[in-house]
């Protein structure tokens, strides 16, 4: 057997030598795994106070095997009246919560310099100078918020243990009480003279947001009643405090799931995304909530869409961000519900984030494309539409990229669905392609019309090798409103995953698909949904790459650290109610049926799908054992993989699958090993 195993080994490593060689010399022009993972990304776009100046954040993924393993860094960036771009704190730097000071002359950020102990509060001058720190805490700085006249900083920080407690901990007393002994996030007010030590705001709850008010005498905070992630997703209010004596004016009990807030310019107002009630799946109702307390309105009733973000022209007028199905629009709307504008409109761009100048003149903005990432854009009012102000991947800009397109079909049941299409590029007239069906996870999620590739989601680097990628907004995505984001409740892998078969049928149906070749991926929901099409659907699909996901939902709901989440938004029904239906909608239920070829891949620290939910799958298929299976676990990794390493083995593992099973000679496993050096130099 021994003797048998490695010549099965060498010849499936010859067969997948074999099949790569004509894929390397075509790798000049189009995008690979070593160069996706060199992406940079632009994270938020702030414009000045007068408009002048854009400052931005950059993502800047390490490099495998050329440095220390580790998440991507974070630059800040700034865009001078001249229109040029030049770095303000770059390299191997981690800077968050980048704020421009009250009066305009300054950048602020938290991070770690020197002898920090912990994150501290730093301002950059914008003219010239070293960044200096301006506050520290001994447990360090989270998010924060400067009051109007610049002289005080409300901050979000954790209070110290205890020294007797640390002490314990030191003697071998390091237990862990769980779910009991999560510290709280608490609110503190500091003057930046030095003239008194932080002052608590003596809150009940956990904070997870602060905003000052324009007047500067009361602040907005974002509480939950403990620090577990359940309550953080569906209990998180937004409470009105005097920020002098710390008394709660007003609790603006906001329905359902919490987003961004924000104060009216005139401070009667405070304007937030939400979800419409407690059992809506995600947060994308308009909502204005008076300041003093009181009734909410909704300001976009009946909207088919999901608010994606906010901010205020002026006292009177709001600018959204519009997800209506795979688009997105910047529109504004009056604070009554009325004079509603587009001022983007949709098609030509993503925009995920945006900042306004004082005036309400200029917008900063990020935003993606099918051509590229995310980057820097801005509209002044002299504009016709917004100009691209970056280019942080000049590289694409010599890559051929494979058409992409909004493919609209007909669920069995008459449903209208809509997903995305990356054609196969150098596509033949009248051939057909295998295909990837990439499903986004949530279900409370949609893919949008722009950037599509990263280290999980195949997009454009599977495109160039031959393959077409289907990202499906299935029924329960969002981005058509709170009804159509509901309708997945209460059928968890029922109608929502039959739209996946029913979308492979109509490019099937197209000519493109070829019915044999049909892989699907995805991870977390979409990893569900991978591991359903493996088991359950295992006769349409002919590999299977599940990262992430859940195999089984009763021991789900007690491994998760999201069961209440679960409950309102999802299932509707708890396990003892309903033994039967949460049997046979596991995947592992149906793993007889499977004939799939199955990766599963999964984070060993994961505390949303517990790691047992891969190991259960992977054990499962192996014990039938009609398919190959193999599992891939990533320690340290949580809900999804950081490292640049963890990427990149992730993104060669998927690819190296589909290609064996949907174009190479299928049977045995590829080997496991992974000659990395061999796809990391240039141009691989």
């Amino acid at each position: 057997m021994r003797g048998r195993s490695c010549v099965v080994f060498v010849l499936s490593l010859a067969v997948l030598l074999s099949a790569e060689k004509p894929l390397r010399a075509q790798t000049a022009d189009v995008l690979t795994p070593a160069r996706v993972a060199a992406l940079r990304t632009v994270g938020a776009a702030l414009v000045s106070p007068d408009g002048a100046r854009i400052a931005y954040t950059l993502s800047v993924p390490r490099q495998p095997l050329a440095e220390d393993d580790g998440p991507a860094w974070t630059e800040l960036h700034l865009i001078g009246q001249d229109g040029v771009s030049r770095p303000l704190v770059a390299g191997k730097v981690s800077i968050g919560g980048v704020h421009w000071t009250p009066d305009g002359k300054g950048l602020s950020f938290v991070t770690r310099r020197g002898d920090d102990a912990a994150p501290s509060l730093y301002v950059l001058p914008i003219d010239g100078g070293e960044a200096r720190r301006v506050l520290s805490y001994e447990t360090g700085i989270g998010a924060y918020s400067w009051s109007p006249d610049g002289t005080r900083v409300a901050f979000l920080a954790v209070p110290p243990a205890p020294r007797e407690r640390a002490d314990l901990e030191r003697r071998g007393f390091n237990q862990d009480v769980f779910e009991e002994d999560e510290p709280m996030r608490r609110v503190f007010v500091a003057a930046l003279d030095g003239s008194a030590a932080p002052r608590l705001i003596d809150v009940p709850g956990h904070a997870s947001a602060v905003e000052w008010s324009p007047a500067g005498n009361r602040l907005a905070i974002a509480l939950a009643p403990t620090p577990l992630v359940d309550d953080d997703l569906m209990a998180r209010r937004v409470h009105v405090v005097d920020a002098g004596t710390g008394a709660i004016v007003a609790n603006l009990k906001n329905p359902g799931k919490l987003g961004a807030f924000a104060w009216s310019p005139d401070g009667r107002s405070v304007a937030m995304i939400s979800g419409q009630d407690v059992n809506d799946p995600a947060a994308g109702r308009l909502l204005l909530a008076p300041a003093e307390g009181g009734p909410l309105t909704d300001v976009l009733p009946g909207y088919l869409g999901h608010v994606g973000a906010i901010a205020w022209k002026d006292a009177q007028t709001i600018l959204y961000v519009g997800n209506e199905g795979v688009e997105t629009t910047l529109a504004s709307v009056r604070r009554d519900g009325t004079g509603r504008a587009t001022i983007v409109p949709a098609g030509a761009r993503v925009v995920s984030q945006f900042t306004l100048a004082r005036d309400g003149s200029v917008v900063a903005m990020a935003a993606d494309a099918p051509q590229h990432p995310a980057e820097v854009f801005v509209l002044r009012t002299t504009d016709r539409s917004p100009a691209r102000l970056t280019d942080s991947n000049p590289s694409l800009g010599t890559m051929r990229l494979a058409r992409q397109e909004v493919v609209t079909f007909k669920a069995r049941d008459g449903l209208d669905l809509e997903g995305i299409l990356i054609r196969p590029l150098d596509e033949q007239p009248g051939r057909r392609y295998p295909l990837i069906l990439s499903v986004h996870g949530g279900p409370e999620a949609h893919d949008r019309n722009g950037w599509l590739t990263s280290y999980s989601a195949p997009g454009q680097v599977a495109a160039a090798r031959g393959f077409a990628v289907f990202y499906p907004n299935y029924r329960g995505s969002t981005g058509r409103g709170v009804a159509f984001s509901k309708l997945g409740q209460r059928d968890p892998a029922g109608k929502e995953f039959d739209d996946l078969v029913d979308a492979v049928d109509h490019l099937v149906s197209s000519g493109l698909a070829d019915r044999a070749k049909v892989g699907i991926t995805g991870g977390s929901y979409g990893g569900y949904a991978s591991a359903w099409g493996a088991t359950y659907y295992s006769e349409r699909f002919a590999a299977s790459v599940a990262f992430v996901g859940i195999s089984e939902n009763v021991s789900r709901v007690g491994t998760t650290d999201i069961p209440e989440e679960e409950y309102l938004v999802h299932a509707r029904v708890r396990p003892w109610e309903a033994w039967d239906l949460m049997r046979e909608r596991s995947p592992i239920y149906h793993a007889g049926k499977s004939r799939t070829p199955t990766l599963v891949l999964g984070g060993m620290d994961d505390p949303r799908v517990h790691p047992s939910q891969s190991l259960i799958l992977y054990r499962y298929l192996k014990l039938h054992g009609q398919a190959p299976v193999r599992l891939i676990r990533y320690p340290a990794e949580q809900h999804g993989n950081r490292r640049a390493a963890s990427r990149f083995d992730y993104h060669l593992r998927m690819l190296q699958w589909f290609e064996h099973y949907l174009k190479g000679p299928g049977g045995a496993m590829p080997p496991y090993e992974i000659d990395y050096r061999a796809f990391a130099g240039p141009g691989r």
